[in-house]
């Protein structure tokens, strides 16, 4: 009888080091890359340091956007549409327990599109209703609405202190600027905002601020301009012309030295010199490229290869593809969780 007591311990043991296993398996990696799969509706977590599909969520139909809360916790997906309606809901993801725990119904706004989080809030672009939105998930409620006026509200960018947001109106020719006025009280906030309509190049999607905040780079879809607007001022003050149709995003390096656009037809990303307004290099990384993601240090790009079905990782410093991350299929928007 002797031999029992041995033998219950092993099964134990076994089973203690199956749990902690089990949950170490689950744990979502940090630093963690996000990307949104339209072609399948979820959204994987990768290890960006062993390029690994870690874990995976189900989304609702066609998440063209992600964003990920200053802890680190939740991640945002809007719903662009819903089993072929216009979408009009932001998922709310818990990233520990990997499955969505909160569905936000935006009522009368529709397509929800270009999503960041800033100063604890959700900021997003409501296509379908010309407007911009921002939702706080302490109150769980959409506490205010700014209309643009402008077709097609498509991408946006948010101030750190969120007193500035920059729209790119693809269907308008336009980029909407709006300023906070935190001298005035008006109900519901729409009134403390001040508004500007800026012309640009034709089907504007792409859109980006410098990290000191002076400039919104904005480039069209459909004749290869790139306009510098002066934050201040809300004026273009340069416009670059670039061999080019279909650019379709835009991200400043975080050391603001480099601008990095997608030319999403020929499946390339064109690297320009932010000071001098030169073009660097035109890395080719796939068939065509949707989004992509520069994380904080600086160091790669991610970039969606979405009829590839992969990410694409470029080294900003040899600026070469050095790697492929097989996350699923019809890869989209892309998140970044943690700081390294």
């Amino acid at each position: 009888m002797t031999f029992k007591k041995p033998l219950i311990w092993r099964l134990v043991l076994l089973g203690v080091f199956a749990v902690v296993t089990t949950r170490a398996a689950a744990q979502t990696p940090s630093p963690a890359l996000l990307v949104v799969h339209q072609g399948e509706n979820t959204m994987s977590i990768v290890d960006p340091s062993t390029r690994k599909v870690m874990g995976r969520v189900p989304t609702v139909d066609h998440g063209h956007s992600v964003a990920v809360s200053g802890d680190g916790k939740m991640a945002f997906v809007v719903n662009f549409s819903e089993g072929g309606r216009p979408g009009n809901s932001i998922s709310v993801v818990d990233l520990a327990a990997r499955k969505e725990v909160r569905r936000i119904d935006l009522g009368s706004l529709t397509y929800p599109h270009g999503m960041k989080f800033a100063g604890g809030k959700v900021y997003f672009t409501v296509q379908g209703s010309k407007a911009v939105a921002r939702y706080d998930p302490a109150t769980n409620k959409v506490d205010l609405t700014l209309g643009t006026g402008q077709n097609g509200t498509h991408n946006l960018v948010v101030s750190n202190d969120g007193n500035r947001i920059f729209t790119a109106n693809v269907g308008s020719n336009s980029v909407t600027a709006f300023e906070r006025n935190t001298g005035k009280l008006v109900v519901n906030g729409a009134g403390e905002w001040n508004i500007a309509v800026i012309p640009i190049g034709p089907e504007p999607q792409a859109i980006d601020m410098s990290p000191d905040g002076t400039e919104v780079w904005a480039a069209a879809g459909r004749d290869g301009t790139v306009s510098i607007i002066d934050a201040a001022t809300k004026k273009v003050k340069q416009t670059l012309n670039l061999p080019a149709q279909g650019f379709n995003h835009l991200q400043f390096t975080p050391d603001g030295r480099r601008v990095v656009v997608s030319h999403m037809r020929a499946g390339e990303l064109v690297v320009l010199d932010a000071a001098a307004r030169k073009e660097i290099k035109r890395i080719k990384v796939g068939s065509s490229v949707t989004k992509f993601l520069i994380p904080p240090d600086g160091s790669r790009v991610y970039a969606s290869v979405n009829a590839d079905n992969n990410v694409a990782v470029v080294d900003l410093n040899t600026l070469e593809v050095t790697g492929r991350i097989n996350s699923g299929m019809d890869p989209d928007g892309m998140a970044w969780v943690g700081t390294r």
